[in-house]
């Protein structure tokens, strides 16, 4: 048997019946039962795998959805790990939850210095006016690199992976409005977009996640004016626009 913490949040039964039910079908002809045991802890799904299967069954989660680490342990300096945006501090941190959830929950904290410095070139901009110009808000997944060893205080200082720099500077650079959907899935996306024949406005889907997506508008729609049209079709859904003439400024 192993538990595992899976790389992704959910947010109602639903959601965890639909990973549930994606697995199961997934390893149907493998000896790997696979059983939800909860997300109790900010939203984490874990799940327990059972079955002379099981090193399999976790190889494919592993490379396909992606795992926690299961402690401090497990992270060195340099580490890349992905992780879900926790909170935006009052002190200028931009706080990460990573996963680990024992001995006790443990984040990722990336200062105002550190942002500004990969973003902006430097340029002395608040760390609240950096997200609305760049939608980092809670819930939002990222990739990041940890710069220390972990202390006796379990504190881990972090900056944006050079991955996820270069995916907002490109969504910078092309000048698409892009609206960011947490909360649903692909299939959730492509059925509301066909109801509301939207489909002409956006050149394509992205996912960030299991259900984070990103739909890039085409040049001259504008993000915001789509939520608005598919907003009461996707009542659970979280809307953040990206808009990249907010960026006037070359870094």
């Amino acid at each position: 048997m192993v538990i595992l913490t899976l790389f992704t949040k959910a947010y109602n039964k639903g959601q965890l019946r639909q990973i549930e039910e994606s697995l199961q079908l997934t390893f149907e002809d493998l000896d790997a039962q696979i059983q939800i045991i909860g997300n109790p802890v900010n939203k984490w799904v874990k799940v327990e795998v059972i079955g002379e299967d099981e090193t399999v069954a976790k190889n494919y989660i592993a490379k396909q959805i992606g795992i926690c680490p299961n402690s401090l342990d497990e992270i060195s300096t340099g580490s890349e790990l992905k992780g879900y945006i926790q909170k935006i501090t009052n002190n200028e941190i931009l706080t990460v939850d990573i996963g680990i959830l024992e001995p006790k929950t443990i984040y990722a904290h990336i200062p105002l210095a550190t942002i500004q410095t990969q973003l902006l070139d430097g340029k002395d901009i608040p760390l609240k006016k950096i997200a609305e110009l760049y939608a980092l808000n809670a819930d939002l997944p990222i990739s990041i690199k940890i710069n220390n060893t972990p202390t006796t205080a379990n504190t881990l200082d972090a900056e944006l992976s050079v991955t996820q720099v270069s995916m907002f500077k490109n969504w910078r650079d092309s000048l698409l409005d892009r609206l960011i959907l947490l909360g649903t899935t692909p299939d959730e996306v492509t059925s509301t977009l066909e109801r509301t024949r939207l489909n002409r406005d956006v050149i394509s889907t992205d996912s960030l996640g299991l259900f984070e997506q990103v739909l890039v508008c085409k040049l001259g729609t504008d993000a915001t004016g789509l939520i608005s049209r598919i907003g009461r079709y996707m009542r659970n859904t979280k809307f953040i626009v990206f808009n990249p003439k907010k960026l006037n400024f070359k870094t």
